[in-house]
């Protein structure tokens, strides 16, 4: 790639041209279900009404939080991820932080987003602003164009915008006692916007008691409910890697290279209209599946092996994260089929819990509990086992949770607790595995070097759960159907 180093300078810094929507922005999608943005669309599916209801909702819990401030102007701030370079000059492909994308749909970095109350007018009520970067023809010989003040009005339909380098004159107003700053200091996702701006406003600020409030928990307790076109968008993204672990499937051959069915996943993925992977994957052969985040995917699985891949993509800012285990050379054996139907049986007992009124935590008890029983019955367990060793026994070969929950991100809105109720709305994981590494004397050998884990993404809904990994096959002759067609 050629180095953008050789800038005219000569070149404007600002040209003077109708606005235009950044690159970021998915105008032009090659596929069946979205081929452009359609009127009033901020990003596929999701208009300006919905980030404008989104803001709202955030203000108004703004509201609930702050009713021992009455009377003080709110200000809430977000700032954008910046560009990550690989190396020097070279950059990685943008993404955009998601509690700022979830509140406007800007996928440009080098922004802020700002929410305002607006004086003499209670909350919710507000104003919404986005300071982008000015527009450079010299930078967008490069980097392609961006949209500007302009632009990024006309695309996201917040109500004013500046250059970033007007957010100086907001800090300085912000610096007053009467305002209320929301704004999270720990971790900040863009360290030079956070050190210009927000860091010396924080020094300021922090002499009075509560006047700089941390904002992404409120964010995330919206998130966690998804609106019925976020479901949409995710259905999309399930059904798209539900096809393309069945096309990796039928590609497996014995013997088979990891890279080559980590870059088959992704191929399929992106040919149904994935935007990118929604994580590295994990493509993990033999006892390498007992290594629970193994994301080398660079050895060979041999014939009579299985293959544990954990994959998922993003598809209009929403993601899939799905597991399979499935034998590459097209037939489970005795031992293997045995494990892998008890991961089966424990995952659709748990799937029949994901309702209203249960939480993760009391599915993860049941799962505990059920593999439990599966590895007695499999000779794995003593069943004389006393009570007191024998979730330690069971956490030895399952060493993870029950699931997480989903969305925006793989492990979206990590700061809510799995102890709360779910809700209709919630999209989480169902995920049960067993583990027994080829090292464990005390296993039956038969069993030993063989690691399973299915997981599928589960929809919350009044009535039964909706699983949005549903084509996506588990069955043992379903999967023997399909390995074997390779064959």
């Amino acid at each position: 790639m050629c180095s953008p180093k050789i800038f005219n300078p000569a070149c404007p810094a600002e040209e003077d041209s109708k606005p235009v929507l950044g690159p970021a922005q998915p105008l032009h999608t090659p596929t069946p279900s979205q081929t452009r943005l359609d009127s009033g669309e901020v990003t596929p599916g999701l208009s300006q009404m919905e980030y404008a209801l989104r803001r709202h909702k955030l203000m108004a819990l703004i509201q609930k939080e702050a009713h021992g401030w009455d009377g003080l102007d709110h200000t809430v701030i977000l700032l954008s991820n910046p560009t990550y370079y690989m190396t020097n000059d070279i950059p990685y492909v943008f993404h955009q932080d998601t509690n700022f994308l979830y509140l406007c749909g800007f996928q440009e970095p080098d922004s802020i987003l700002v929410l305002q109350s607006i004086p003499g007018k209670a909350l919710p009520s507000h104003k919404s602003m986005l300071f982008v970067p000015r527009r450079d023809p010299c930078r967008e010989l490069w980097d392609g164009p961006r949209s500007g003040t302009d632009g990024a009005i006309a695309l996201t339909g917040v109500d004013e915008a500046y250059t970033i380098e007007e957010f100086r004159h907001l800090v300085a107003k912000l610096k007053g006692e009467s305002n209320i700053v929301w704004y999270d200091l720990t971790k900040p996702v863009h360290t030079k916007l956070h050190s210009d701006y927000m860091q010396p406003l924080a020094e300021i600020k922090s002499q009075n008691k509560n006047h700089i409030q941390g904002i992404r928990h409120l964010v995330q307790n919206l998130r966690l409910i998804k609106s019925p076109a976020e479901i949409e968008r995710m259905k999309i993204a399930g059904r798209v890697t539900a096809e393309a672990f069945t096309e990796t499937m039928f590609a497996s051959k014995s013997p088979v290279d990891e890279a080559f069915l980590y870059a088959k996943f992704e191929f399929e993925c992106r040919a149904r209209g994935a935007d990118i992977l929604a994580y590295p994957p994990v493509v993990a052969g033999g006892n390498r599946s007992n290594t629970l985040h193994y994301v080398k995917n660079n050895q060979l699985i041999k014939d009579g092996e299985l293959v544990l891949l954990d994959g998922g993509c993003e598809f209009s800012c929403y993601v899939s994260d799905i597991t399979r285990t499935w034998p590459v050379n097209g037939r489970f054996t005795k031992p293997q089929a045995e494990l892998y139907q008890a991961v089966l049986d424990i995952q659709k007992s748990c799937l029949s819990l994901c309702s209203p009124g249960v939480s993760l935590e009391n599915i993860y008890s049941l799962m505990l509990s059920l593999i439990g029983q599966k590895l007695k019955e499999l000779g794995v367990l003593k069943s004389s086992i006393t009570e007191s060793h024998f979730f330690k026994a069971v956490r030895k070969y399952c060493p993870h949770h029950v699931g997480h929950y989903l969305g925006m991100d793989v492990h979206d809105t990590p700061d809510i607790s799995r102890s709360l109720l779910l809700q209709p709305g919630m999209v989480i994981t169902i995920e049960p595995g067993i583990y027994i590494p080829e090292d464990d004397m005390s296993a039956p050998e038969r069993f030993r070097g063989i690691g399973v884990r299915i997981e599928d993404d589960v929809v919350i809904t009044e009535d039964v759960p909706l699983i949005l990994s549903a084509d996506c096959p588990k069955e043992i002759y379903h999967i023997e159907q399909i390995c074997g067609r390779s064959s």
